[in-house]
């Protein structure tokens, strides 16, 4: 059963049985589990190319530089939040810059994909919707790379931090796969039990409370919609999805929610504490990226 079955049948929290509350947790653990393959690979990436090809590879994505928006836009459009999760390790260890990961954050998608190529003219709303994330991501992610190369507001960060911040001793281990297995358990952990919080609680919430806020045609719904796409959860795509097929949201509305929703991306971004600052501003530029487009369209 996915979350937006579990929501819908269970709008009343006395109707909520153990046995949804266990397919909840057990929903949490797959999809926490289907990211973990993309979580060994981008950290089995980061370490080889701190130990084998540092030098060749941040010479190459200095010249490669003003691809990256393109490419990133290109990794999100796969319908699998793993990506945003594996860019984000890059990213926090200087791989990518900003530009290319807003670009992979807004272009990302998921099970939305899934839910439209199901709906009435599944095939057409599909394309639309792939078409003008892309082009909010190529639009949105090379605007803030002009600006970055203009004044040279780029962070680099290095893979010995991240070692630094987990304590795996890489700077012992001349190794690749310790290091990586270790990160990879780490941050594993840590994005299961915050999806097993999000999806308590999107269990408990229920969507007629969800659509209650968004069913008026206001101004305000594509700012509402961007702010549930910021739970860092499949459970937000699959709700606003849902909600839009149901007729509740805008096209414009779902634009937003979905181009914010990075999936675990932003979890594993956050979860370095030590650059809260630098990745509030990325949260800042994700949501304005998301909203402006959402309100041009949503009230065209």
């Amino acid at each position: 059963m996915t979350i937006l079955q579990h929501v819908h049948s269970h709008t009343d929290v006395s109707s909520i049985s153990i046995n949804s509350i266990f397919d909840t947790l057990l929903d949490a653990l797959w999809d926490t589990f289907k990211i973990l393959p993309f979580l060994f690979i981008a950290f089995l990436l980061i370490e080889f190319l701190e130990h084998k090809a540092q030098d060749k590879i941040k010479h190459f994505f200095t010249r490669a530089g003003s691809a990256g928006p393109a490419i990133g836009t290109l990794l999100g459009c796969i319908p699998q939040c793993g990506f945003s999760v594996m860019c984000a390790n890059l990213y926090s260890s200087g791989i990518i810059t900003r530009a290319t990961l807003l670009a992979v954050f807004l272009a990302t998608s998921d099970e939305a994909i899934i839910l439209l190529a199901t709906a009435e003219n599944g095939g057409f709303e599909v394309f639309r919707l792939l078409l003008t994330k892309i082009i909010i991501a190529l639009v949105f992610g090379y605007f803030l790379y002009s600006l970055d190369k203009k004044h040279h507001t780029e962070h680099h960060h290095h893979s010995h931090d991240l070692c630094e911040h987990d304590h795996c001793g890489c700077e012992e281990n001349g190794g690749v796969l310790r290091p990586a297995l270790i990160h990879t358990v780490k941050v594993f952990g840590f994005l299961l039990i915050f999806t097993i919080i999000i999806d308590i609680a999107v269990l408990f919430i229920g969507t007629d409370r969800l659509s209650q806020v968004l069913l008026s045609n206001s101004v305000f719904q594509p700012l509402l919609s961007a702010l549930i796409g910021f739970i860092p959860n499949c459970a937000s795509s699959v709700i606003l999805t849902g909600l839009y097929i149901d007729g509740a949201l805008s096209f414009g509305s779902l634009i937003s929610g979905l181009c914010v929703n990075a999936g675990a991306g932003l979890l594993v971004l956050f979860r370095d504490k030590t650059k809260i600052k630098d990745n509030l501003k990325i949260l800042l530029l994700l949501y304005i990226s998301s909203v402006v487009p959402g309100l041009i369209l949503h009230l065209r």
